[in-house]
């Protein structure tokens, strides 16, 4: 069995800790033998990671000197940004898609893949923060421009926070200065996801944390992953100073 995550730049020297829940669409062999019974063009879409923020987290991270943890899982196999109650924790039909191999999941199933996937990956993320003197939190996410049958999403990106505003607030400010952005404020989703990544690592630990949200769109390749990652790493600095945390 690979490991359930990878961290790049472990010995890296800043305060940032950058978090990438849903870097990768593998199924791995152990379950339903690394084949969910998805058409291929549904595992490369939104429903199965979040296409581009993996490279988007590598080139943030780097230009942060900050640690990089990805997951290795596809979201479809249990979802890293869940907690261990929460009913979207083991999708069974997404944005219309029907994932065949979690339909007839039991509660036993969904024990063993948390114990395989989302536990060491959170127990990943623990150690880092732990290793480092006044952590803070960078989680780095995707999302479609538009779900099956709704409305285009405006945003170019977002910026995801429940009640902990020091990051959030002096990032949306920067953000909004800048001409070219149609920026989300708790956009296209809200930040107050009870049991969620930053909610266990952030919210109930007080360290200062935030939520990146880039429209995949805008991120399809490399060079796009690489610019948008040098975009926001000076723009997460100057928060932090502001935010004098």
């Amino acid at each position: 069995m690979t490991d359930p995550f990878h961290i790049e730049g472990a010995t890296r020297r800043s305060r940032w800790v950058v978090t990438c829940d849903h870097a990768s669409n593998r199924v791995p062999p152990e379950v339903a033998g690394g084949d969910l019974g998805l058409p291929r063009e549904d595992m490369e879409r939104h429903i199965a990671y979040d296409v581009g923020a993996a490279g988007v987290a590598r080139a943030l991270a780097e230009a942060l000197d900050a640690p990089a943890i990805l997951s290795d899982f596809s979201r479809l196999v249990i979802d890293p940004n869940r907690g261990e109650d929460d009913p979207t924790l083991l999708m069974k039909i997404y944005d219309g898609a029907i994932i065949a191999a979690n339909r007839h999941a039991d509660a036993a199933e969904v024990e063993r893949r948390l114990a395989l996937y989302h536990r060491p990956y959170h127990r990943g993320i623990e150690t880092l923060l732990a290793a480092r003197e006044a952590p803070v939190i960078v989680a780095v996410h995707s999302f479609t421009p538009q779900f099956v049958g709704r409305p285009p999403r405006p945003w170019h990106v977002g910026v995801l926070y429940a009640g902990d505003t020091r990051l959030a607030l002096p990032l949306l400010a920067r953000l909004n200065a800048e001409p070219d952005l149609c920026v989300g404020d708790n956009q296209p989703y809200s930040g107050h996801l009870p049991g969620d990544a930053l909610d266990r690592h952030g919210v109930q630990n007080g360290l200062p944390h935030v939520l990146v949200e880039v429209r995949n769109d805008l991120i399809s390749t490399p060079e796009q992953q690489r610019a948008w990652g040098l975009r926001l790493a000076p723009m997460l600095d100057a928060a932090l100073r502001i935010s004098e945390v």
